[in-house]
C-alpha cells in the first residue's frame, strides 16, 4: 500500500469528533470548576464551628484558587505534548480526593470535634478539591486542537461560558442539600458528582487526531499529513515551555495578566466572598444571600459568550475599557452606597464589567503577543486567576480592619484594580499605535484565543 494510502486509512482510524470533544471537555471544566464554591456557601457552617476571624474565612474560601490558578500553567503546557486527556483526568482525580477528605473531616469530626486546630488540615483538603480548576487551561488546548481556526472564537467561547456557569449553580444547590441532608451529606454527594463527571468525561473524550496518531507510533509529520486530511488546522509547539519563556519576556504579557487578574480572579473570589458578604453585611437570610451569589457567577459566566463577539466586532481594547469602566461604577457603589438595593445593582455591574472583559482580554492577547500566543495564554490565564487566591484574604483583612463596615471598604480594591486596569489598557493602545506609525503596512497577527 502506497504512503499516502496508509496514511489515509489512519486519519479514517482517528476516534471521536469535535462535537463530542467540545462536549466532553466542557462537561469535565463545569464539573472540576465547581470547586470555586467548594467552601464559599458552607463557609458559615465552619465559622459558627471552628469561630474562625473574618482573615481565616477569607483564606479558607481562597485556598481552592491557589492550586486551581497555578496548575494551570504546567498542566496547560503539558497538553502540547499529549493532547490533555491525561493530564485532564489527573486534575480531575486529584480534586475528588481533596473532597472525599473534607468529607472524610465532617462524618468524623463535625460538628462537636472540628476545633481551630483542625484549620491546616482543612486547607490542605480545600487546596487538594481545587485541583479541578485548572482544567481551565487543558480543556482550551485540547478543544483547540479539535476546531478549525475560524470556528475557535465560538467553541471557545462555549467552552469556557458554559464551563463557568458551574460555581453559580453549586453555590445554588449546595445550601439546599446541607438543610435537607447536613454539610456532611453535600460533600458526599459532591464526590458522587465529580466521580460521574470523571467517568463521563473519560468515556466522551478523545485527544485531538494529531495526538491520537503519534500514539499509535507514525512520525511527527506523518502524523500531522493525515491528522490535517482529517480537517485538523492547529498544531503543537515543539517546545511547550519555550513559548511560556518568550511570552514571559514580552512587557505586553504582563498588562494582560493584571487585566485577567482583575476580572477573572476577581470572579473567582467574590463566587467565593459575596454570600458571606450579604449575610453578614446586610443580614440577609441564607438563602437570598445565596441567590445573590449565584445570579452573580451565572450572569458574569454566560455574558462571557457574547462579550467575546463584542470584542470581535468593536475591538478588544474599547471592549475593555467601557467593561472595566462599568466595574469600577458598580465597585464605587458597593464601597459607598450603604442600601441594599444599589448593592445590588453595584454587583450587576461588577458582574457584566467582568464577564466582558474576560472574553476581551483573549481577543487582544493574539495582537499584542502574536509570536508567543500559547505561552501568552497560560501565563494570563495561570497568574490572572491567582486573584481568586489572592483577594478574598485581603477583603477580609478589611473586616478585621474596620469591623463590619470593612465588608463595603473592601471593594474599593476593586476601585483601585479597575484605575490600574483601564491605565495598563491605555499603556497597551499607545503602545500598539506607535508600532502602526512605525509599520504602517504591516497587518497584526490575529489569531484565536
Amino acid at each position: 500500500m502506497a504512503i499516502g494510502d496508509q496514511l489515509s486509512t489512519r486519519a479514517q482510524s482517528i476516534a471521536g469528533s469535535p462535537s463530542k470533544a467540545l462536549f466532553g471537555a466542557t462537561l469535565g471544566f463545569f464539573i472540576g470548576f465547581g470547586a470555586v464554591s467548594l467552601f464559599g456557601p458552607t463557609a458559615q457552617n465552619f465559622i459558627e464551628v471552628m469561630k474562625l476571624s473574618p482573615g481565616q474565612v477569607g483564606f479558607l474560601v481562597a485556598i481552592p484558587m491557589l492550586t486551581g490558578s497555578l496548575l494551570r500553567i504546567p498542566f496547560g503546557a503539558w497538553v502540547d505534548n499529549n493532547g490533555g486527556k491525561l493530564p485532564f483526568l489527573i486534575l480531575l482525580v486529584m480534586s475528588v480526593l481533596g473532597i472525599a477528605g473534607l468529607w472524610w473531616m465532617l462524618i468524623s469530626l463535625y460538628p462537636a470535634h472540628l476545633t481551630q486546630s483542625y484549620y491546616p488540615l482543612l486547607l490542605f483538603f480545600g487546596a487538594l478539591g481545587g485541583c479541578g480548576i485548572a482544567t481551565f487551561s487543558v480543556g482550551i488546548g485540547q478543544v483547540s486542537y479539535w476546531f478549525p481556526k475560524q470556528r475557535q472564537g465560538w467553541a471557545l467561547g462555549t467552552y469556557a461560558g458554559l464551563g463557568n456557569t458551574s460555581p453559580g449553580l453549586v453555590a445554588l444547590i449546595l445550601p439546599l442539600i446541607i438543610a435537607f441532608w447536613g454539610l456532611w451529606a453535600a460533600y458526599m454527594l459532591s464526590i458522587a458528582i465529580v466521580v460521574i463527571g470523571v467517568a463521563l468525561y473519560f468515556g466522551l473524550s478523545h485527544n485531538a487526531g494529531y495526538f491520537q496518531l503519534r500514539k499509535q507510533g507514525l512520525s511527527r509529520e506523518d502524523a500531522r499529513q493525515a491528522a490535517t486530511e482529517a480537517g485538523q488546522e492547529l498544531f503543537p509547539q515543539d517546545n511547550a515551555f519555550r513559548t511560556l519563556v518568550e511570552a514571559a519576556r514580552q512587557w505586553r504579557t504582563w498588562p494582560l495578566v493584571l487585566l485577567y487578574f482583575t476580572t477573572f480572579g476577581g470572579f473567582l473570589a467574590l463566587t467565593a466572598w459575596l454570600a458571606t458578604y450579604w449575610q453578614t453585611y446586610f443580614h440577609t437570610t441564607h438563602w437570598t444571600a445565596v441567590e445573590l451569589t449565584a445570579g452573580f457567577s451565572l450572569l458574569s459566566s454566560l455574558i462571557r459568550v457574547p462579550g467575546g463577539s463584542w470584542a470581535d466586532r468593536l475591538g478588544g481594547e474599547k471592549v475593555a475599557v467601557a467593561s472595566l469602566t462599568l466595574l469600577l461604577f458598580g465597585a464605587l457603589l458597593m464601597t459607598f452606597s450603604g442600601t441594599f438595593v444599589l448593592s445590588i445593582a453595584g454587583e450587576i455591574c461588577i458582574a457584566i464589567g467582568m464577564g466582558v472583559n474576560n472574553a476581551a482580554v483573549f481577543c487582544m492577547l493574539p495582537r499584542y503577543v502574536p509570536d508567543a500566543v500559547g505561552g501568552a495564554s497560560g501565563w494570563v490565564g495561570g497568574l490572572g486567576a491567582l486573584g481568586g487566591f489572592a483577594v478574598p484574604p485581603l477583603l477580609g483583612q478589611f473586616v478585621e480592619w474596620f469591623g463590619p463596615s470593612g465588608y463595603a471598604w473592601g471593594f474599593s480594591v476593586y476601585i483601585g484594580l479597575a484605575l490600574a486596569s483601564i491605565a495598563l489598557t491605555g499603556v497597551l493602545m499607545a503602545a500598539m499605535k506607535r508600532q502602526q506609525r512605525r509599520q504602517p503596512a504591516a497587518t497584526p497577527s490575529k489569531a484565536s484565543a
